[in-house]
């Protein structure tokens, strides 16, 4: 159990390093799509944003958990892996992208409340949610596809 804890800690860390690369690239990404197209395209903006952090933060994430977090399968071919790795991810920024959206788009535009607190904190309210449940995820499906099983 120790050894699942520790491991859950240094994920948490490539996680948390992931997500300020996924961050600050989708909001940098995201503001410049917003002069581009204009506030009336936030929602949009913001999932073109979210889209292109998270392809950057993936490829650091691969990079760091194989590292770091998990150990790797010996029968595996490398090429395999990272496809593997990549097509979770896909599902993962499929739901990061889908939680971001009903955030920015649909709850922003029906709720003055929520548009009070400002497009950038409505896009990292939204960021931080989705970014916990797709944490879970990655963890998970990593450790049952990726991780080697042997007990050595």
């Amino acid at each position: 159990m120790s050894k699942l804890i520790h491991q859950i800690l240094r994920f948490g860390v490539v996680g948390v390093i992931s997500f300020l690369i996924d961050y600050v690239v989708g909001l940098i990404v995201m503001n410049i799509a917003l002069k581009i197209m204009g506030p009336d395209y936030f929602a949009t903006a913001s999932v073109i944003g979210s889209v292109f952090g998270f392809v950057i933060s993936v490829i650091a994430n691969y990079i760091l958990s194989f590292k770091f977090v998990f150990q790797r399968k010996e029968d595996i071919d490398r090429r395999e892996e990272f496809i593997i790795f990549v097509v979770l991810s896909l599902v993962g920024m499929g739901i990061n992208s889908l939680i971001i959206w009903i955030f920015t788009g649909p709850v922003y535009a029906t709720s003055g409340w929520v548009r009070g607190f400002g497009e950038s904190l409505v896009y990292t309210g939204a960021k931080v949610i989705a970014t916990a449940i797709v944490m879970v995820y990655n963890f998970v499906t990593r450790k049952i596809f990726l991780e080697s099983h042997d007990n050595r």
